[in-house]
């Protein structure tokens, strides 16, 4: 399965979010990721759809997380920019062609669409056990306790 790379933007964005005291920006956001501002708006617009993220407005705007990052799964922030929607659709394949099961006697799913739909489970639970505090907490084991207070202070500095 492939995801959009708006998921790998807004994980990054939902990250980085851990890492200021005042709202963050969208330019600034788009800046420190090098993404285009357009782009990077559509992927906090659908953040703050899902209710993860909320936009606050004014001189020093810009975009907080609406809960702890303890409470924000990776599933979560996935689910927004994706949808809910499994990756793997059955269209019962078994029920075409010349050698085509009857529909009467496809009352349960194939082997192929329960190994796909029992895939889809673990994923989706693997997901959900890793939070945006864990993603934070993994950033600062592997490139020092630093990296995310140094990133809030690029933001703050922009503030000043």
């Amino acid at each position: 399965m492939k995801m959009s790379g708006g998921v790998e933007w807004a994980l990054h964005c939902c990250v980085v979010l851990t890492s200021v005291d005042e709202p963050a920006p969208a330019a600034r956001l788009a800046q420190l990721h090098d993404v285009s501002p357009s782009y990077l708006a559509k992927q906090l617009q659908a953040l703050s759809r899902a209710g993860l993220i909320r936009s606050v407005q004014g001189k020093a705007g810009g975009y907080v997380l609406t809960r702890p990052p303890s409470e924000i799964t990776v599933l979560d922030v996935v689910e927004a920019i994706e949808g809910p929607a499994p990756a793997f659709i059955c269209t019962e394949i078994r029920q075409r062609g010349p050698m085509a099961t009857p529909p009467e006697a496809c009352t349960t799913p194939c082997a192929i669409s329960r190994a796909m739909a029992n895939a889809e489970v673990q994923w989706r639970a693997a997901l959900r056990a890793v939070t945006i505090a864990d993603l934070a907490d993994d950033v600062r084991g592997d490139y020092g306790p630093g990296a995310l207070a140094g990133i809030g202070a690029w933001f703050k500095a922009a503030e000043g």
